[in-house]
């Protein structure tokens, strides 16, 4: 005897087949990771260029092998400048693989904030709640801590820049490199007003670093008169579709400028911004779709005269 589906069970049926396959691509699309490369026209006329690495939400954890061989290689791309936007490690086990795999790029000039995965182990959160609520928000429950600690020494003692509500200078392949930045504004340990203030006027470039662009750090930083604000935190929408992008940003930055460079305006003044879609995802929320993982080679280049 014949039998025949009805009409609701084929289509839920459809639904969960395309769901499924989604998430198999996206688990592929999560290990195929790529070099951005992008001119930015800021410096001033008769400059030399400066080549910015720009990596952020690595979120490793020992076993990503293919992750790790990606970082390994960001050193031969040889960087002036490294800015790490945080989100570093998942586990207190990936520290030193971190370091270990960064070793190369640790020799050259950096500076860097932390995002909350490097103070906290991350914890499972259903993925539909970002779409019920917009972004993710900070438990109550009590959360292992991360050895934050040791990896603000082991940047530091390298020499880069410790940027969490902090600024500092540094001199790059002939430039005078003024800098700020916040520590995590996504769980509120961002406090701007330590390092608020006019930019530094002789200085060649004025950069801020946060991790999470929300829009409150964005306006403070370009109406202080920053020329570039790097930020991560958002995973480009790790979860995007074709045609129309990204469907959430996890902070109150609008899905058009979820990834890559941009501008931000405020107050009448106006700033380039450059949000990484970032190296990693949440071990629990191990896919990407149409957003792959990346770190961005920033060439900085002198404005027409």
């Amino acid at each position: 005897m014949r039998t025949t589906m009805k009409p609701a069970l084929v289509a839920a049926a459809s639904v969960i087949g395309i769901g499924a396959s989604g998430l198999a691509y996206g688990a592929i699309e999560a290990r195929r990771f790529v070099v951005r490369r992008v001119e930015v026209p800021i410096l001033t006329p008769g400059s030399a260029p400066l080549r910015i690495l720009h990596m952020s939400d690595v979120h490793l954890l020992v076993r990503q092998n293919a992750k790790r061989k990606f970082i390994r290689e960001l050193a031969a791309l040889e960087p002036d400048l490294v800015i790490n936007s945080g989100d570093n490690f998942c586990s207190a086990e990936a520290l030193q693989p971190l370091l270990d795999d960064m070793s190369g790029l640790l020799t050259r000039p950096g500076a860097f904030v932390f995002g909350s995965n490097d103070y906290l182990v991350p914890k499972f959160k259903n993925p539909l709640s970002y779409l019920v609520r917009g972004r993710s928000h900070l438990t109550d429950e009590a959360v292992p801590e991360l050895p934050h600690e040791e990896l603000r020494q082991a940047f530091t003692t390298a020499g880069w820049l410790d940027l969490n509500d902090n600024s500092g200078t540094l001199e790059v392949a002939g430039h005078r490199l003024a800098f700020r930045g916040t520590d995590d504004a996504h769980h509120n340990r961002d406090h701007y007003e330590k390092v608020a203030g006019p930019a530094d006027s002789d200085a060649d470039l004025n950069i801020g670093v946060t991790h999470a662009p929300y829009l409150k750090i964005l306006d403070a930083m370009v109406s202080d008169d920053m020329d570039i604000v790097f930020a991560g935190h958002t995973h480009g929408g790790q979860v995007c579709l074709p045609f129309t992008g990204a469907i959430i940003t996890n902070c109150d930055l609008d899905t058009d400028r979820v990834k890559g460079l941009s501008k931000h305006t405020c107050d009448g003044r106006t700033a380039w911004l450059h949000v990484s879609a970032g190296i990693g995802c949440s071990p629990f929320a191990p896919y990407r779709t149409f957003c792959r993982p990346e770190a961005t080679l920033l060439t900085l280049m002198p404005r027409p005269r």
